[in-house]
């Protein structure tokens, strides 16, 4: 029979909590690049809110249907993959 260390369970399941947010914050830099910057505009208005990155411009739907060619795949889908690696990432340090 296998006991479980309390200490490091506790300390693990802080870690856990804590991923949300850092691939969030990870995340926000590589979205906000891949958003398109022929203008500046598209980039200013990305904010980021604690676990939320936001598009705070009307034409965002259409830059992130591949409408600029500096950005033929969108901005999401590839944060999307971008968050999935660094979840994956973060997780095997826990």
């Amino acid at each position: 029979m296998s006991s479980i260390n309390r200490q490091l369970f506790d300390k693990r399941m802080e870690k856990l909590q804590e991923l949300p947010q850092k691939v969030v914050d990870e995340t926000y830099p590589f979205y906000k690049k891949t958003t398109p910057k022929k203008g500046g505009n598209a980039r200013d208005k990305t904010r980021q809110n604690k676990l939320q990155i936001k598009s705070e411009y009307g034409y965002a739907g259409r830059l992130d249907e591949g409408w600029s060619k500096q950005a033929p795949k969108g901005f999401t889908s590839p944060s999307i993959d971008f968050m999935e690696r660094m979840f994956k990432k973060l997780l095997g340090r826990i």
